[in-house]
């Protein structure tokens, strides 16, 4: 464990409708989750000590869980893939009537989130939400759509938002989603890549966070709907590739966010705040190595954690557990190049206490969530990637 002080009307695209029912036909795959493996019955941590079971394998390149009230879990692979899986009986299946997404590079089927309100079969609010990179000739843009979810099918799919710009696909997406307690969407959009300067134009989506309504529509209270000059649905500017968020129970919203050659950051995203990118850094160019941008400058935001090294961010999730009594209230920020699972500690809005909780056990973890079962679940990104829950050692 380290202990730490580190404070540092505009247009927009939106297709309305709905698109025209899908039969949701399920294909019953191979997988079997009935009996979790376990990868590691005891791993030491400074507060407790852990163990490792492997729920699913075999799901290719996950990229986000999300759990059903029935017990089931949701799994999107970056193939276009949506898949639910029985954790009794062991069977996993393909949902049918998902949209084509493009594949190339980091593109594909990303982040899955159920309604705030979701009640279960074919409710109100039985909605799924997902995050995609849809084609668009030969270029793509980050989207968001929902699907009705009906029991062991899906239902009707409504495409709500997709950014401004289409450009060349393959990188930086963003594309997580969290939920703020007034019922509004949060969404990430990366800075596609290629062209970094985006993030500070505020005439574009991309490099960004958005804030939206439960049906895609912008929240009359946003922070720029006054502005003509910024597009309504911003958030906040100056973001990277956020590929982890999470509201915290006090309904504050974190993100983990990809720097370029090291330098990746933790941000408390707030309405309005600009966080610099690509005129402030705390990275490296991947070609020459030198710094890019400053350190800080005025009316930009700094970091509030910067992650040593090329940690390679993606899923955050905060622990309310009383199974992790001992973590309540800290965040687990999960790495991909680094395989690493850090616990942060939060105080007075700064982090005060790190400690490295995997490093290598499982993989590239691409996903972190808490579970309603208490326990904490983990996707690896690989071509044959897995579902991990982490529990304390010797809990039922």
């Amino acid at each position: 464990m380290q202990c730490i002080n580190n404070s540092n009307h505009t247009s927009r695209r939106l297709t309305a409708g709905v698109w025209a029912g899908i039969s949701g036909l399920v294909l019953a795959g191979a997988m079997n989750t009935a009996n979790a493996d376990i990868v590691q019955a005891s791993l030491e941590t400074d507060h407790l000590p852990l163990s490792i079971e492997r729920v699913a394998d075999g799901l290719q390149h996950p990229w986000a869980v999300a759990f059903l009230p029935d017990g089931r879990y949701l799994v999107s692979e970056r193939s276009g893939q949506l898949k639910l899986i029985d954790p009794e009986s062991g069977e996993t299946s393909t949902l049918e009537g998902m949209p084509e997404v493009s594949t190339r590079g980091q593109g594909g089927l990303l982040d899955v989130v159920l309604h705030p309100d979701f009640q279960g079969d074919d409710g109100e609010n039985a909605w799924i939400y997902f995050t995609w990179s849809k084609p668009d000739g030969n270029n793509s843009r980050s989207a968001l759509s929902r699907v009705k979810w009906q029991g062991n099918q899906l239902g009707d799919v409504e495409h709500l938002f997709e950014q401004d710009r289409a450009s060349a696909p393959g990188r930086h997406y963003g594309s997580r989603l969290a939920w703020l307690p007034d019922g509004t969407l949060l969404m990430s959009i990366g800075d596609r890549g290629r062209e970094p300067p985006r993030a500070q134009a505020s005439d574009d989506h991309a490099g960004s966070t958005l804030r939206l309504t439960d049906t895609g529509g912008v929240p009359d209270d946003n922070p720029f709907v006054d502005d003509d000059a910024t597009l309504d649905e911003i958030y906040s500017m100056g973001n990277r590739n956020i590929q982890g968020m999470t509201v915290l129970r006090n309904g504050q919203a974190w993100a983990t966010e990809h720097g370029p050659r090291t330098g990746d950051e933790l941000n408390h995203i707030q309405a309005g705040n600009n966080y610099g990118w690509p005129d402030v850094s705390q990275g490296n160019d991947y070609a020459t190595n030198q710094p890019i941008g400053e350190k800080s400058l005025p009316g930009m935001v700094d970091p509030v954690y910067v992650f040593e090294g090329r940690f390679a961010p993606s899923g955050l999730a905060e622990v309310t557990s009383s199974a992790f009594s001992a973590w309540d209230g800290s965040l687990l920020a999960g790495g991909l190049a680094s395989e690493k699972l850090l616990r942060l500690r939060i105080e007075d809005g700064d982090i005060v206490e790190e400690e490295l909780i995997l490093k290598g056990e499982v993989g590239r973890i691409r996903d972190v969530r808490q579970g309603p079962d208490g326990a904490v679940y983990l996707l690896t990104d690989a071509p044959q990637g897995g579902l991990y829950r982490l529990r304390p050692a010797g809990h039922p």
